[in-house]
């Protein structure tokens, strides 16, 4: 059976790339409706709307929802399993997890968890690109393909940034580079898909997420800031590897069907220290970038936000780091500003944020090009020698534990090498 990305490559009918136009535009109308779902939720749950002790009440009983949910529907699978299926097996191994995932995610991020929609929907449309291609009983290699095809239209969708968003999703498989070369125009075309569907439905146009200070010609100073900012955001990385280490050990006896009500109980303390714990901080974000904003106010938004992050990933809570770590690198990125009055706060800030994403998730490629679609600005030089310098540095940094280099197409190696290779890969879910 000729491939996907043989149909793609070649002149050929509609019907040739038709799997990838559905799950392209499928991925589309489920961000669609669960951003709108999503929505929906925050006007009644959404911390700006409640009080401390109405929050409080709400994260506890939401831990307490969480936690029977997940032993009545199963714990909703994670990105970490994805990431490995896709190795081993080429796509998602079932799509029952969803039942709970959907559900979870969009009541935990509604009530304020610190982790991010990016998680959960991304996992939603990369299972949904696995079920088509099983049932046109495509070939191991395609469905692998679809399967990613299915990510990036997820993450394009949330983030606004097709071609961010393709390479992202490739990156985000492997611990060092982009190697499942194959997919990338196949997942540019359904990002694309997605993408059009997602702006067609609901008119948000191509503005961008967050406004910074204009910047002209980049300097040669600038070019210095940005290896200072890729220092700055390995740090911010090795910090966000170490609170989720430390919570987890410090949890590690609690049973796991308590975890959630744990995780809700430890975010509204942390809430009633910080508004900064709470959320994932897509909308405070701007709050940071302002000059002449104090030290102490700026750790204490870092500090509250990486807490909150990692309370939540050990709570078994559902969602993603990625926005929290961008939230995580704009603080720090400002902090090293207020030290370098001769730099850009721009430069240093956009340049932080896909640092600390790439130190975590090994993307050097799709941060800086997520950075730079969801700010309209063009920073992709300064971004991207933060980006790579911050994966120098965090190498053996290791969040997303099923991160590895692609198998062998022989099903054999495949899975010897995903299961049978004596290395005890950390998860997050341990």
């Amino acid at each position: 059976m000729t491939s996907i990305t043989e149909h793609l490559s070649a002149a050929g009918d509609l019907r040739r790339h038709a799997p990838l136009l559905v799950v392209g535009v499928a991925a589309g109308v489920i961000g669609a409706l669960y951003l709108a779902a999503l929505h929906f939720l925050q006007h009644w749950l959404w911390p700006d709307g409640n009080t401390v002790v109405v929050q409080t009440g709400l994260l506890l009983a939401t831990g307490v929802v969480i936690a029977l949910v997940t032993r009545w529907l199963g714990p909703g699978g994670d990105v970490e399993l994805l990431v490995d299926n896709i190795h081993v097996l080429g796509g998602a191994s079932t799509d029952r997890g969803d039942r709970a995932l959907i559900p979870l995610s969009l009541l935990g991020i509604s009530v304020g968890s610190t982790l991010g929609p990016e998680a959960p929907l991304v996992q939603t449309c990369g299972t949904m690109g696995t079920w088509v291609a099983r049932r046109l009983r495509l070939p191991q290699p395609d469905v692998r393909v679809l399967t990613i095809v299915g990510m990036a239209a997820g993450f394009t969708v949330l983030f606004g940034t097709p071609v961010g968003g393709s390479i992202f999703a490739l990156e985000v498989l492997h611990r060092r580079g982009l190697e499942y070369y194959e997919a990338l125009l196949p997942a540019m075309v359904g990002g694309l898909c997605g993408y059009g569907v997602f702006v067609a439905g609901t008119r948000l146009g191509m503005r961008p997420v967050w406004e910074f200070d204009a910047v002209g010609a980049i300097r040669p100073e600038d070019l210095g800031a940005a290896l200072l900012a890729g220092v700055a955001g390995a740090l911010t990385a090795g910090a966000f590897a170490l609170a989720v280490r430390g919570v987890r050990g410090a949890c590690s006896r609690v049973p796991i069907w308590v975890m959630p009500i744990i995780g809700g109980a430890g975010m509204a303390a942390l809430g009633w220290w910080s508004p900064y714990a709470l959320t994932f901080g897509e909308q405070q974000l701007p709050d940071l970038v302002v000059p002449g904003l104090a030290t102490s106010a700026l750790v204490v938004a870092l500090v509250a936000k990486l807490g909150g992050a990692a309370i939540c990933l050990t709570g078994r809570w559902k969602g993603g780091f990625i926005i929290p770590l961008f939230f995580c690198g704009a603080a720090a990125g400002q902090l090293l500003s207020n030290a370098l009055p001769w730099s850009s706060s721009t430069v240093l800030v956009t340049a932080v944020m896909a640092a600390a994403v790439a130190g975590v998730l090994k993307t050097p490629l799709g941060a800086p090009l997520v950075v730079a679609g969801m700010s309209g600005l063009a920073m992709l030089p300064t971004a991207l020698i933060g980006s790579l310098v911050a994966l120098v540095l965090t190498r053996r940094i290791n969040v997303i534990g099923s991160q590895r280099s692609r198998p062998s197409d022989d099903p054999t190696q495949m899975a010897s090498r995903g299961h049978s290779d004596g290395i005890d890969r950390p998860t997050l879910d341990e």
